[in-house]
This record gives structure tokens, sequence and C-alpha cells, in this order.
């Protein structure tokens, strides 16, 4: 059984951090910003990601000593514990390369790969998500929910692409395609993470997205389930954040 004590902390302290954090990647935003490539040309990052990532490890490091920490540029360390922390210092680094407002601070504290804490920043925006498991989701101190869309032909749904795009460019966007012509629209926001945390305060209906890493769903999971939303992977099974893939509507259109 989840500590609810802790789960609350837990939720409070990466809310506290990942404000701060998000005040280190605004920052950089409009200074010269260093961009390099990792694994293909369309992944990117930036000093910003990096100072990000090392100020929110450390903060963890000294409130949590005894958690573990994986982080998306390698920062972090493992440990045996059941409880691990998945921070995404910059979800969006694409965006935030080039000035483009959508991106986030993520960070989420998992029991035995469970979330039960999670925060989602968006720092150029002034929003805060946020959710600890039994206590409900929250938007900036309001309380939120999934809406109540019960029909794809009503829904308005998101996705993203992953950086293997190119070589599957055809079948990702016929799938793309038959969701467009079922649904009133697709947005494309380029962070899942805050995709997630859209859905989960009904500004979308739905989002579907593959390759994604843990520290780009653990948050935004957790905030969509405490606020009446449902996350499973394609096959309609229990997310595992270390899945290929992740379905989240508002609990009613699948």
């Amino acid at each position: 059984m989840t500590d609810r004590a802790l789960a609350r902390e837990a939720m409070e302290v990466a809310e506290s951090i990942a404000l701060r954090a998000g005040w280190i990647v605004l920052d950089l935003l409009d200074r010269r910003r260093t961009i390099e490539r990792k694994r293909s040309a369309v992944d990117l990052v930036t000093d910003a990601d990096r100072r990000s990532e090392t100020f929110v490890v450390a903060e963890l490091e000294r409130r949590f000593p005894d958690h573990a920490i994986v982080a998306e540029e390698g920062g972090g360390h493992d440990a045996r514990t059941p409880y691990r922390w998945h921070i995404d210092p910059v979800d969006g680094t694409s965006n935030y390369a080039h000035g483009y407002p959508i991106f986030c601070v993520s960070i989420a504290l998992c029991e035995n790969d469970r979330p039960i804490a999670g925060v989602v920043r968006a720092p150029a925006l002034g929003e805060t998500f946020k959710a600890h498991r039994g206590g409900g989701a929250y938007l900036n101190e309001r309380r939120i929910g999934v809406s109540e869309v019960a029909t794809l032909a009503d829904a308005l749904v998101a996705t993203g692409f992953p950086y293997y795009r190119r070589e599957r460019a055809k079948e990702l966007l016929a799938l793309a395609g038959e969701f467009m012509q079922r649904t009133t629209g697709i947005r494309r926001a380029g962070a899942a993470a805050w995709d997630l945390a859209n859905v989960a305060c009904g500004r979308l209906d739905a989002f579907w997205e593959e390759g994604l890493s843990s520290w780009d769903v653990a948050a935004g999971s957790l905030i969509i389930e405490e606020a009446g939303g449902r996350v499973s992977d394609y096959q309609g099974a229990p997310l595992d954040l270390y899945g290929p893939s992740i379905v989240a509507t508002n609990g009613r259109l699948h």
C-alpha cells in the first residue's frame, strides 16, 4: 500500500524543485543556446537540459538520499529501493531549442514502477500540473478533471512522433490520417508530458504515441489517472513505463 504521506511530500518537493528548474530553463531561453544532437538528427539536447537536470538531481538526492533516480541526460543513480524518481529536465527540447514555448520540466516518483507523485511544470506558460496517488489532480492549485467527450467524432486528440519517425513515416502518418478523419482534430505539441497534462485538465480528450521513455510519461500518466482518465498501452493493458506505447484518454474513449 502506498504511503500517502510520502506521496504527498514527494509531490510538494517535486513541485518546488520543478518551479526552480523552470527558472533555470527560462533564464537560458533568451541567451545563445548550445544545441547538440544525440542519437539522431532530430534528438536534441541543450545546455538547459543539462543544467536543469543537474539541479533537479542534486535537490532530490539531498531530500531523498535513499531513493534511486533516473534522468534523461544520464544523471542520477541506482539503488536497492522500491522508490525511483523519473526526470525529464526539458520535455520538448526541440521546441525549446527553437524558442517555441511548449516545453516542460517533468518529475515523478514511482513505487515499484507505479507512479505515486508527479509534477509537470510549463515555465513559459506559468502552469504547474501535479498529483499524488489518491489525492486528485491540480493545475495551479485548482482541482482538474478530464473531459466528458464520449465519441471520437467529438474528440480533440494529440499525438507525437518518435525519434525513428523517418524510418516509419508512412505508417505513422497513415495512423494519424485515420484519426484525422474520425475526430474533430489532431494536435502535435512536441512535448508528451504537456499533452498528457492537457488530457488531464480536459483541453484534450485523448493522446497516443510510441517510443517514449519513462521520464516522458510517469508524471503525466498519474495526473491523468487522478483526474479521472485512463492510461494504457496500445493493446489496452496497464501502462508499462518502459513499454513501447501509450494511449491516454478521458476514460470514455477507451
